[in-house]
């Protein structure tokens, strides 16, 4: 599975920790023999989950943590509170060298204020952006949007290096060397969309004419084109992106309740069901939210991974596995690179 690594975790993190956390780690250690664990949280709950998890004898080391950040806490309150937290603890074991990338599913408003004043900014951002994978039905079978949510705010300067970091982002995950890169707007005529919106993908298209840049410039993208794979990467502010993934999310939902049902309203479409089982469970492999579940803190001088809070084993371990391929590939190395390299275009527009 490559070199070995060792994950920090936030072990009290989400609606189901511990139990989904160990649970979720303990399936990504049967799959990947080079990982160890760093698991931050109540020493006494987690031994005994562990207790039953044979796969991680003498692949786990527990800090204790005595505080919990709880999800509908505040940011300010848990930066200024929270230092003796599983999610604070987490982050400092990045920070200090201990390990290489952290999971949490807990309060991801908490973990973006924390991560920033524990990790700190990487050279040049200004606003680091939550990237996610979302399924579609193009080559890669997913694209990567950002900002999914770390800040409401971007301002131009802020989208080309969304665009920069994601692009390198997408190098990894998708295995592409000249990612497709657009700009969500409510349409994909040149005249329309905010000015900062329009700014940036002026700016975009002026690098991806020169010859080394790592991109490809489509344009302008709307939310409803996203699944079909016309981009590898989508830029946004994090108000549009959350927006637009809560909605993916919730008529994915809507869709799937009501497909169930219609298969379940009487014989006949039982026998359907039972004819199209194959079909049936192939298509809720490829639209399950879990096997793609975490999203990467860009452009932090460390690297963090949130899982949804909702996640369960198979979900976290979408999201460790997540933070072992980003940590194996040097992520963080090769954006700040990127950022520092890339055309002239990111000052000019920042200008």
């Amino acid at each position: 599975m490559g070199h070995g690594i060792t994950l920090s975790i936030d072990a009290m993190g989400g609606d189901n920790a511990p139990a989904s956390v160990i649970d979720g780690i303990a399936k990504r250690a049967k799959s990947d023999p080079d990982i160890r664990f760093l698991l931050h949280g109540d020493t006494a709950a987690i031994e005994k989950l562990l207790a039953k998890r044979r796969i991680l004898e003498g692949r786990v080391e527990i800090r204790h943590a005595d505080e919990i950040i709880e999800m509908d806490a505040k940011p300010s309150v848990a930066v200024r509170r929270g230092r003796g937290s599983s999610l604070w603890r987490a982050l400092e074991s990045v920070r200090d060298g201990e390990a290489s990338a952290m999971v949490s599913a807990g309060n991801t408003g908490a973990m973006m204020a924390m991560a920033l004043f524990c990790l700190r900014r990487a050279s040049g951002v200004d606003r680091p952006a939550i990237a996610a994978l979302w399924p579609t039905k193009g080559m890669h079978e997913h694209c990567i949007v950002l900002d999914m949510g770390a800040d409401v705010r971007a301002d131009a300067a802020d989208l080309v290096k969304y665009a920069v970091m994601g692009t390198e982002y997408a190098r990894i995950a998708l295995g592409t060397d000249a990612p497709r890169v657009a700009v969500l707007n409510v349409g994909t005529e040149e005249n329309k969309g905010r000015p900062e919106v329009k700014e940036a993908a002026e700016a975009l298209r002026d690098m991806a004419s020169l010859p080394d840049c790592p991109f490809q410039f489509e344009g302008f993208i709307e939310a409803n084109a996203i699944p079909m794979g016309l981009a590898d990467v989508v830029v946004t502010d994090g108000f549009t992106g959350n927006v637009a993934l809560k909605s993916a999310e919730g008529t994915a939902r809507f869709v799937g309740d009501h497909l169930r049902g219609a298969f379940e309203a009487n014989w006949s479409s039982r026998l359907v069901a039972l004819l199209a089982v194959a079909s049936l469970r192939r298509l809720k492999r490829r639209i399950d939210p879990r096997r793609v579940n975490g999203g990467v803190f860009l452009g932090l001088d460390g690297l963090a991974v949130k899982s949804h809070g909702s996640a369960d084993a198979t979900g976290f371990d979408a999201a460790v596995e997540l933070a072992a391929t980003m940590s194996r590939a040097d992520v963080i190395n090769r954006i700040a690179a990127q950022l520092e390299t890339s055309p002239a275009a990111i000052s000019e527009v920042s200008e």
